[in-house]
């Protein structure tokens, strides 16, 4: 109050001729300022970017860092930006078959705006995708993908403070990301990562991890390796993930959130440790799985399923009838029959081949329900993690 007092009015009065003047100066017609909300809607979720090749890394025999820049000429001039644990969909055409893939990327938010994207990608046995990338991305190959996408991302109004990042292999690529968004600034979280590796030749990004811990107060790595014969190098530690090396990492006075990624084992091991701390379940967070195989090893796989079923789908005006085994998800069965469905994360996460199932009975692991309560009203399945366990009957959404 005692400032407002200070304030002077006379101090004011010699604006309001100033004002008039550029009252009078200005015309008497409404700026055209355009459409600004959309333009950044556009510039930070296109549909599609254009971009090519710039660098190839070998990171391991069996794992390679493609940095990927904008293609004018295509018209992409500038990436979007994204949040540190996004993925890319990276849109491929094998043998006139529209394929999909998401991968996380491994570069930070801020070297978007320098324009380049990183995606770090393993290569899978018998992985469709992986196998052509690794055969055909070479410097200057054009690439088409998506816009930055996911939920797995720290939100300070959700996630603690503290956040204990776990991963397993090629899932180190969106904590880089984050790692190196705390370093420059961009994200404010305290994060320590307990990496598995199968011993300390096979760690991916070592180097930049450590450089990372030296350089931020904010980050802590510690290896863990499985295969690791005699003692273990300083500042790791051999074995597996389990809720005891968790809880020696873990704050023990306060909340932290736990962040996964890695191969489907991993989440099947390590969800089982993490029931033992007791934590609530907003502090657990899952990065998308990636395609889904072997369903029968599941706990609550029915039994008696037959070997091989019949799909029957319609899309649009067109009907077809297809057969596939049923260790295979929908959308696999159907895309080894030729017929593309649209897909993103192929984790049942992002809801793009939202399907409605008109007959037939499917089984869905736990971990990759994502369905709303009216999906299950009005019969709604993601083919992409929907396992047939009788002959099925389906109404596909045309794939773009």
């Amino acid at each position: 109050m005692a400032n407002l007092k200070s304030l002077k009015a006379k101090k004011f009065l010699s604006m309001l001729s100033y004002r008039q003047g550029r009252f009078d100066e200005a015309k008497a017609e409404l700026p055209n300022f355009g459409d600004n909300a959309m333009a950044l809607a556009k510039a930070l979720h296109p549909k599609r970017q254009y971009l090519k090749i710039a660098e190839v890394v070998e990171r391991s025999e069996d794992c390679r860092s493609y940095t990927l820049v904008p293609d004018p000429d295509r018209g992409t001039d500038a990436l979007a930006y994204f949040g540190a644990g996004k993925y890319l969909t990276v849109f491929e055409t094998i043998e006139d078959m529209p394929i999909t893939r998401a991968y996380s990327i491994s570069s930070s938010p801020k070297e978007s705006l320098e324009g380049k994207y990183v995606l770090t990608i393993k290569l899978v046995d018998g992985g469709l995708m992986s196998k052509y990338i690794f055969d055909t991305w070479t410097v200057g190959r054009e690439v088409e993908v998506s816009a930055p996408s996911g939920n797995f991302e720290y939100q300070p109004l959700r996630d603690a403070k503290k956040v204990l990042c776990l991963a397993g292999g090629s899932g180190i690529t969106p904590f880089i990301s984050m790692a190196n968004a705390i370093a420059d600034g961009d994200e404010d979280f305290e994060l320590t990562l307990l990496y598995g590796s199968r011993d300390a030749k096979n760690i991916l990004f070592k180097e930049e991890l450590d450089e990372l811990a030296d350089k931020c107060d904010k980050i802590k790595v510690v290896h863990i390796l499985s295969n690791q014969k005699g003692r273990c190098p300083k500042g790791m530690e051999k074995g597996f993930i389990t809720a005891e090396l968790i809880k020696k990492y873990a704050p023990a006075d306060e909340a932290y959130s736990v962040f996964l990624c890695g191969p489907q084992q991993m989440y099947q091991f390590v969800d089982k440790e993490l029931e033992k701390l007791d934590l609530e379940k907003k502090y657990i967070r899952h990065e998308m799985f990636g395609e889904f195989h072997n369903p029968a090893t599941q706990a609550d796989y029915p039994q008696s399923v037959p070997e091989t079923v019949k799909i029957t789908v319609t899309i649009q005006d067109n009907t077809y009838v297809v057969e596939g085994n049923s260790g295979d998800s929908v959308m696999q069965t159907l895309e080894k029959n030729g017929i593309s469905v649209p897909a993103r994360c192929r984790s049942g996460e992002c809801g793009f081949c939202h399907s409605h199932l008109l007959s037939g009975k499917v089984y869905v692991p736990k971990a990759l329900e994502y369905r709303r309560l009216a999906d299950y009203k009005f019969g709604c399945i993601h083919p992409c993690c929907s396992f047939p366990l009788t002959d099925l009957e389906i109404n596909v959404p045309v794939a773009k």
